[in-house]
């Protein structure tokens, strides 16, 4: 049986483009802060900002956090999710795309690279497409 590679719905940990969009997010985020808390500091009282403005730029920052704290918690589902997908493969023997190592699950292991699967000898095998489950 051939094994569809589990990594290419998982994310991949710090280095990928979700993790790069999610630390962006968090920077404009925090950048939006600055910029609204020097507005409010540096304004005139004698011509106060006009009242929609100030509710409309509140309106986008809960926006903007409850985003991110959106896109947080997706990131946690889809991590758990590209695990118990692997911990299925616990006590089956698996044979790596070009045959070389093969062995029994011992462990799964989400790394930057994907999901990586322990075998009772020590060895490591990338769960990538062509990877054999017996």
């Amino acid at each position: 049986m051939t094994v569809t590679p589990v990594q290419a719905a998982a994310t991949r940990g710090p280095t990928s483009a979700a993790s790069a969009d999610a630390t962006k997010a968090a920077g404009n985020y925090k950048m939006f802060l600055q910029l609204l808390l020097t507005e409010l500091k540096n304004q005139d009282p004698t011509k106060p900002v006009d009242p929609t403005q100030t509710v409309t730029q509140l309106a986008t920052f809960s926006s903007l956090e409850q985003a991110v704290k959106t896109n947080d918690l997706l990131t946690s589902l889809n991590s758990q999710a590209t695990l118990t997908q692997g911990s299925a493969l616990i006590g089956r023997t698996i044979t790596s795309a070009d045959g070389a190592v093969s062995g029994a699950v011992q462990s799964v292991t989400l790394a930057d690279g994907g999901l990586v699967a322990n075998l009772a000898d020590g060895r490591r095998v990338s769960l990538a497409s062509g990877v054999s489950v017996a």
